[in-house]
């Protein structure tokens, strides 16, 4: 079964894959996590120019996935795993070069200004990254590219929760809405 997680950053998808994996009754689980599949080489992917002129990479942009190891990374998971969850901005939108029979997509919601919140606890309070750089890419171009491309993806999935809720919660939300899909738990 696949399992995709898909919302803004600082939702909570990452949290929520934790949580389903540590309380799953099956065998086998896998999580793959989005954040590690952006290109690495300006050849490929979206590259925007910082305040200095310097090209970062733009990760609020899709074609700055490199869906070809996503895919084939999630495919070699679901030939040895029951269950894979895979979570990222853009989970429900890969392409897999293998039928899935079982999958099931759900969009974790949260309110743009508690994601924002979260993101600035997570980077700059916990990580160090410096708060002004952050909210200028919030507000140049992240803001812009979540309704762009991420936002969409709601009308897609099968569930929709609403992550202000604990993770136990959702988790179990989810648990329930799989059970009654395909009669087998996550």
């Amino acid at each position: 079964m696949l399992l995709t997680l898909t919302g803004g950053a600082g939702a909570g998808k990452t949290t929520l894959a934790a949580v389903l994996v540590e309380a799953s009754p099956v065998g086998s689980v896998r999580v793959v996590h989005g954040d590690d599949y952006y290109v690495d080489g300006p050849e490929r992917g979206v590259w925007v120019p910082d305040d200095e002129g310097v090209l970062r990479l733009d990760v609020g942009d899709p074609r700055s996935v490199d869906e070809g190891c996503l895919a084939g990374d999630v495919a070699e998971a679901l030939a040895a795993s029951s269950v894979v969850i895979v979570e990222g901005l853009f989970a429900r939108r890969m392409t897999l070069p293998v039928a899935v029979r079982d999958r099931f997509d759900v969009f974790v919601d949260l309110p743009a200004d508690l994601r924002l919140a979260r993101k600035i606890r997570r980077k700059c309070l916990g990580e160090g990254f410096p708060l002004d750089v952050l909210l200028r890419n919030y507000l140049g171009s992240r803001r812009s590219a979540h309704e762009r491309y991420v936002e969409p993806e709601r009308a897609f999935c099968d569930l929709v929760v609403e992550a202000v809720a604990p993770a136990s919660v959702l988790a179990s939300h989810i648990r329930d809405a799989v059970e009654a899909r395909f009669g087998t738990g996550v």
